[in-house]
């Protein structure tokens, strides 16, 4: 199994429209691709000094191979929709995981 996890830094002013945009639009795009099987949706507990809400996105996959599809295919436009709604508002960080058994 592979995890994609997202980590967004997103303005606090922001954070309601973001949050809501997030379960209405882009998560749903981004499970229509039909990529990843599973998602979650985390608030970190811990304070920011720099005015910002610290989220984590995580989608769930079966193999690299979907994993490159998905970056071929779909995120560069799933990724500018992101960028045009919240332009300077937000830090994101992308990280890929593999369940160790």
């Amino acid at each position: 199994m592979i995890l994609y996890n997202i980590t967004v830094n997103i303005e606090k002013q922001v954070e309601q429209e973001w949050i809501l945009w997030m379960k209405e639009v882009h998560i749903p795009d981004v499970l229509a691709t039909g990529i990843f099987h599973e998602n979650k949706f985390y608030k970190l507990l811990h304070e920011t000094d720099d005015g910002t809400v610290n989220y984590s996105i995580q989608y769930f996959t079966d193999s690299m191979e979907k994993i490159s599809e998905y970056n071929s295919t779909y995120a560069p436009k799933l990724q500018s929709d992101f960028k045009a709604k919240f332009e300077d508002k937000y830090v994101v960080f992308r990280s890929l995981l593999e369940i160790v058994k």
